[in-house]
């Protein structure tokens, strides 16, 4: 079956196709349906007041992309940037709400195959990683890896206030360029 990354998610088949990345010296996982892009590291936007794990906003062809530090968000040491870091773009959809944001990792490792079977629910004890973003534990060869549920990574209101601070990009950026004009009218005058 040929699936297209950008596509609605559809229900479990017989082998579905699972992105992996690190985050720290941790193997994570996210279900490649809902990975629509992966991007080499660059200099986001910061906004001004916003969470800690909001690092800001990018332009992705002419769209802007909130990106978030999948570290902080998840409670632990944020992404410690080197020439590996990425940032993956992902749909995330709450209820009707959806919408594009980056998530930064350390690294991206493979896109591997699990079966429903290799799928172990998530265990309730150790780490620090709340159970509710964790869809399961794939094993991958020998190991396992966290098997995130991109989907409860943010709450409603955090789309809110990532959308919010994806619309304000464009009217920074355009009280910044008045600001600029003014400035420059101000030095012929």
């Amino acid at each position: 079956m040929v699936s297209n990354v950008a596509a609605t998610r559809q229900p479990v088949t017989e082998l579905d196709k699972y992105l992996c990345f690190w985050l720290g010296k941790k193997r994570y996982a996210a279900n490649i349906l809902c990975i629509k892009e992966i991007m080499e590291h660059m200099e986001v936007t910061s906004i001004p007041m916003m969470p800690d794990f909001l690092c800001g906003v990018t332009n992705l062809r002419g769209k802007v992309v909130p990106v978030i530090d999948l570290g902080k968000r998840l409670g632990m040491d944020g992404v410690s940037i080197g020439r590996r870091t990425c940032i993956v773009i992902m749909e995330v959809s709450i209820h009707e709400a959806s919408m594009d944001v980056g998530i930064m990792v350390d690294a991206v490792n493979q896109v591997a195959d699990i079966a429903p079977d290799q799928i172990e629910a998530a265990p309730s004890f150790g780490g620090n990683l709340s159970t509710e973003f964790i869809e399961g534990m794939g094993k991958v060869g020998d190991d396992f890896v966290v098997i995130l549920n991109i989907d409860r990574l943010l709450s409603l209101d955090d789309l809110n206030l990532l959308s919010s601070a994806g619309n304000a990009m464009p009217q920074m950026a355009a009280d910044t360029q008045a600001d600029d004009n003014l400035i420059e009218e101000e030095n012929h005058e």
